[in-house]
Parts: structure tokens; C-alpha cells; sequence
């Protein structure tokens, strides 16, 4: 069992052991005694230094004292004092070199301030590398007037990099060995340089009044680019406050409204209206979600901007700042559980399905029309999502023009047609119930199919995508009479003809799948001509052009009576 010391080395606190700090004493004294007074302090400071990180990684996780042995292999990098008396001779660094284990020192990135023109950039990558700091910095220069990035790839290097301020951190920039030699050598050149600056006093007043020049330019340079900075920050700020406090208070009036709505008269019936959600909740609690999970992240981009627009802006606290927080993420948790609730409501596809044949031959002339109800709408080509009404009974009902025709062929000889009612549930048979509850008339009388263009269910059945749709088959040789309001309910989901198959108000006929007009005006039929147009050019030159129902021109051109150019150019209305 051995007694521990706590020794503040190089800045840094350890435990050694008794045995340890007598010898690591006994070495820096040794160091200390072999060292020219010149520069010894800021000498032994750096070799301090280099040793308390050799013991760090000593130590690493797992250990807590420093041992003898660590001691040693420390000093064993470092080289014994008598090894270190530097004479610029060649014999003493052969010694060294013989006496010393090696030990390898990666480079590491710092910014060379002793040999910077702004930041010391360039000649710490300079030094990393192996290269010219010039050619660095003539790529620098490129890709600031060529490409536009070299000013941002600077201030970042500049920002991240840290400066070479001590010897040993300016020797690991070099990849040279953080040894005593070493740093006794880089202290004592340091100490040359001042010597030689005394010597050659007025050419070095010549350099420095250049360098003092060019680090003016640079510092000149990074104030005019820190205010560019801060001015796109304000811009950005100025825009951040502007969009946000709009949005901010469209929020707020939004969520007071579906807050206080239920003291409003002749409120709707609050399970079945729309919301900024759409949830079957109390318009309320709707209320108070929606400012607190979007009202309270706009606050914040509120306050961002004008941070940015206004430095000194106080801040609200940050008790107020996790507050607010803590209920953002709490509303966030209830919205995404009341979502998910809902969208279990709308998980399952329910329908009603009724066929009923036409009476009427396939050759005979069937008028389809969509008629209203003027109780609720006096048009008839008037659409409506789901919304609450009140019908004449004065009874709270759900009133959609959801009504949708699709147009199908059929082998069959009489014509028929499918009305599907469909709604949605959180399971098969909430689903179909809920359909069921959809009202949907249509009658035929004589040769007339008449539609309603609506349909209505109970207020209890909520929004659930109710919808009808009405399947009509066309067999072959029937001639097909739409009036003039079917198209508003036209579609082409599940249809076997285009939707676009020519005018409202005229007679088609069913022939091989397709639809003919039989009395479309002349200018509307199908490939009729409308205008020719020919040019006599002389000596058997004509230029003939057709122009044709839908756009489609014919060109023709004759040279000496023989034809050497016939196009078609189809443009289609479509």
C-alpha cells in the first residue's frame, strides 16, 4: 500500500503515488537545472504541460493514480535531461536522436497566427498538409470570385479551427515530437527571432508596417463582412416577425371563436361542423388544441425574429420558455391521441347497393336529368359538401350533393341501374349502418330517368365521407339523352365512357362502346368539315389546307400537279 499525493500539474489536478511524485520531481528539477537560463520559465511551463497530457492518457477510464511505472514511460518519451542541453551541434542531436525512444505525434489543425495575413487559416492547413500556404490561398481567392464560397469555407475554418498559442500545440501543428529538445528549441528560435528583429532593426519596421497593413485590410474585411451578416439577419428577422405574428393572431382569433362558439346563437350541433381539425371533440378542447400546438411554436418564431431584429430584446424567461413547452408537448400528445381515435372512426368502407332494371327497350330513348330539392337549394347544378340543416320539420339533419353518375356499358338488352350508398366507420358494421341511414330518390317516368342531386342523412350519423354513387348500364343501340345538368355530376371513376363525350342536351347513341351524337349541329359532329382553304400557286402548285370538327387540320401540298407533302395535325380540344 502506497501513499497518494494531489499535485496540479500543467493546469491539470492528479493523484499520484508517493514513489511517483518523488521521481517526476527529481526529473522537472533535473530538467529544470540543465536548461540555459534563457527562456527557462516559459520551457519548463510547455514541458508541464506536455506532461500532464501524456499522463491523462495514462490514466484514461479505468485508472485514477499515477503510478511509478507511468512516470517512467512518460520520461521515456520525454528523454532524460542530460540529453537536452542543445548546442546546435551535430554530435548532441545525435545523442538525442540515439537516446530517446520514439514516439510519433500526429499533426494536428490549428491556425498559424505567427504567419497569418488574416485568420492563420491558410498556414494551419499549410502545415497539415505539407504545402505552400500561398496555393492555399490562391484556391481560396478562386472559389471566392468563381464560385462564391471561398469567404464562407474561411469564416467557418476560421471559427472552428483553435490558434496555435503555446509551443507544444505549435509543435503538434508541425507533426513534430512534443520532447524537451523540441520545445527547448522552438522557445530559444523564438528568442533568436527577437534577437534578429533588434539586429535588422529597420527592415524589420519595413515588414512589419506590410503586415500591420495587410491585418488592417483583413480586420477591415471581417467588420464589413460581420455587418453584412448582421444586416441579413435583421432582413430575416424583419420577415420571421411579419409572417409569424399574422399567422399568430389567425390562430389566436380562430381559437377564441371555436372557444366561445358555444355561447353563440343558433350554434351548430358541435360533433358534426368542421374544424381546423375536424375531430369529434367539443369545439372547446378544438380550440384549445389548436393554439397550443400551433399558436405556441408561432410565439416562439415571434420571439426568434425579434431576436434577430433586436439584439438587446429581453427574454421571457425560462420559466416561461419550459412552461410553454411543457404544454405544447402535452397538447401534442392529446392531439395525436384524439387523431388517432378519428382516423379509427374512417378505418372501415361501408355500402348499400341497389339494382332496378329500366323498363325500356334497347332501342328506345332513354332522357336522364337531375332534379332538386327547393326546400334547401333553387339550383340544380348547386353543390354542397356535407353540412347541418334543418329541413322543413325544423329536424337537425346532415344535407350533401355528394351525388356522382358514372356511365357503364352492359351486354345485357335493357338497360339498368346501381345506386351504391357509401360511408365510412370504425368497424364493417358501423360503417354499413351509417349508410344505410343515407336518403337517396330516384324515380322513372315513361322514358325519363330523374335523379335528385342530393342526398340527406341523420345529424347523429356525423361526417363520416357519405357519398352515393349511381351506376347507369347503356346496352347496345340505346340512344342516350343527358340533359343539360348531368354533367356537374359526371364521373369518370369506374366508367366506360369518356367524360368528355360532346355536348349536354343532344342524343348519343350506343355503338360498338362509344358514344354518336345524332343530332349534334354541323360545326359540333364529329370529323365534319368546316372550312377548306386551297392556294393556286401556278404551274400545278396548290397548297390545300382542311380544318375539321376538334381542331384537326389537313395539309396538303402539290408541286407541278404531283403531291409531295399530306400531313394530319390533330389538336385536340380535350
Amino acid at each position: 500500500m502506497n501513499k497518494t499525493t494531489s499535485i496540479n500539474l500543467g493546469g491539470f489536478f492528479f493523484h499520484i503515488d508517493e514513489d511517483a511524485y518523488n521521481k517526476l520531481s527529481s526529473y522537472l528539477q533535473a530538467v529544470k537545472r540543465s536548461l540555459s537560463p534563457e527562456g527557462r520559465e516559459e520551457i519548463i511551463k510547455d514541458i508541464e504541460s506536455r506532461i500532464a497530457e501524456l499522463a491523462q492518457e495514462k490514466l484514461g477510464n479505468s485508472k485514477q493514480v499515477i503510478s511509478i511505472e507511468d512516470v517512467d514511460a512518460i520520461i521515456s518519451i520525454m528523454g532524460q535531461p542530460e540529453d537536452y542541453k542543445i548546442d546546435d551541434s551535430d554530435t548532441t542531436k545525435s545523442n538525442y536522436q540515439s537516446s530517446q525512444e520514439y514516439y510519433y505525434t500526429p499533426k494536428k489543425l490549428y491556425r498559424d497566427k505567427d504567419n497569418a495575413l488574416l485568420g492563420g487559416v491558410m498556414s494551419g492547413l499549410g502545415h497539415y498538409f505539407g504545402v505552400d500556404p500561398l496555393w492555399l490561398r490562391l484556391i481560396m481567392v478562386i472559389l471566392f470570385f468563381g464560385f462564391g464560397t471561398g469567404i464562407i469555407i474561411y469564416i467557418i475554418l476560421w471559427i472552428l479551427l483553435p490558434e496555435a498559442v503555446t509551443t507544444s500545440q505549435k509543435l503538434e501543428m508541425k507533426g513534430q515530437p512534443i520532447t524537451i529538445s523540441n520545445i527547448e528549441k522552438k522557445v530559444k528560435e523564438g528568442f533568436n527571432e527577437i534577437t534578429d528583429k533588434f539586429n535588422n532593426l529597420d527592415h524589420q519596421k519595413i515588414a512589419d508596417n506590410a503586415k500591420y497593413g495587410a491585418q488592417k485590410i483583413g480586420s477591415t474585411a471581417g467588420e464589413i463582412i460581420s455587418e453584412i451578416f448582421k444586416g441579413i439577419g435583421k432582413a430575416v428577422g424583419f420577415f420571421i416577425v411579419l409572417f409569424a405574428t399574422l399567422a399568430f393572431l389567425g390562430v389566436v382569433v380562430s381559437s377564441v371563436i371555436l372557444l366561445f362558439s358555444s355561447s353563440l346563437p343558433d350554434v351548430l350541433l358541435q360533433d358534426n361542423i368542421h374544424t381546423p381539425f375536424n375531430f369529434d371533440v367539443p369545439l372547446w378542447t378544438q380550440g384549445l388544441l389548436f393554439l397550443s400546438t400551433v399558436g405556441i411554436p408561432l410565439f416562439f418564431f415571434v420571439l426568434l425574429g425579434l431576436k434577430l431584429l433586436i439584439p438587446n430584446t429581453r427574454s421571457i424567461g425560462n420559466y416561461a420558455k419550459f412552461t410553454l413547452l411543457a404544454i405544447w408537448i402535452f397538447s401534442l400528445i392529446s392531439l395525436t391521441v384524439v387523431g388517432i381515435r378519428y382516423a379509427t372512426e374512417l378505418s372501415h368502407d361501408g355500402k348499400v347497393v341497389k339494382k332496378e332494371a329500366l323498363p325500356i327497350s334497347a332501342n328506345d330513348t332513354l332522357e336522364v336529368k337531375f332534379v332538386n330539392n327547393e326546400y334547401f337549394s333553387k339550383k340544380v347544378d348547386y353543390r354542397s359538401d356535407l353540412r347541418i340543416m334543418q329541413d322543413s320539420a325544423k329536424n337537425e339533419i346532415i344535407y350533401s350533393n355528394n351525388v356522382y353518375l358514372h356511365l357503364k356499358t352492359t351486354d345485357k338488352t335493357q338497360p339498368f341501374v346501381i345506386v351504391e350508398k357509401t360511408a365510412q366507420g370504425r368497424n364493417f358494421d358501423e360503417a354499413n349502418v351509417r349508410a344505410e341511414k343515407i336518403k337517396y330518390n330516384y324515380k322513372f317516368l315513361g322514358n325519363q330517368l330523374i335523379l335528385d342531386n342530393y342526398f340527406t342523412t341523420e345529424a347523429s350519423a356525423k361526417f363520416r365521407n357519405q357519398q352515393v354513387h349511381v351506376y347507369l348500364y347503356l346496352p347496345e343501340g340505346i340512344v342516350y339523352y343527358p340533359n343539360k345538368n348531368v354533367e356537374n355530376f359526371l364521373n369518370d371513376h369506374n366508367s366506360d365512357f369518356e367524360y368528355y363525350y360532346g355536348p349536354e342536351g343532344y342524343k348519343y347513341k350506343v355503338n360498338n362502346g362509344e358514344l354518336d351524337c345524332l343530332n349534334c349541329p354541323k360545326d359540333e359532329e364529329n370529323h365534319e368539315e368546316i372550312e377548306t382553304v386551297s392556294s393556286d400557286l401556278g404551274n400545278g402548285n396548290v397548297v390545300k389546307t382542311t380544318t375539321i370538327k376538334d381542331s384537326i387540320e389537313k395539309v396538303s401540298v402539290k408541286v407541278n400537279g404531283k403531291e409531295i407533302i399530306k400531313t394530319e395535325v390533330i389538336k385536340s380540344k380535350k
